[in-house]
């Protein structure tokens, strides 16, 4: 069993001993993962780039909350929808590398739509 399963099936009891899949719509689950990201999102705001990238301990751990909140709520959806994020992903890895070619993009930011 993949350390991904074995956190769905931790994330899945936890909510099942809370009596909480009758609130874990995937409605209800993307606008939480959604205010996770908001909470995640502030911690970079008006900080400048570089310093992104050196955050004091504190802050560190508090982003390392967020980003794990965001993480449980995204394999909690997954998890209702019945999607496997690991296929997923390799699924959408391929689809990007379609729209965007390395020797058409390689340092450029812009979008597929714009080249």
């Amino acid at each position: 069993m993949s350390q991904l399963e074995e956190l769905r099936i931790r994330i899945s009891n936890f909510a099942k001993e809370r009596d909480w899949d009758q609130f874990h719509s995937p409605k209800n689950l993307s606008m939480a993962l959604i205010v996770e990201a908001g909470e995640l999102v502030e911690h970079f705001q008006w900080i400048k780039q570089s310093e992104s990238f050196a955050l004091p301990a504190e802050k560190l751990k508090a982003v390392e909350e967020e980003l794990a909140d965001i993480f449980v709520y995204l394999v909690r959806i997954a998890d209702q929808l019945g999607i496997d994020l690991i296929s997923a992903s390799h699924r959408k890895i391929e689809s990007n590398a379609a729209k965007y070619p390395v020797d058409m993009v390689r340092g450029s930011s812009r979008k597929y739509t714009e080249y």
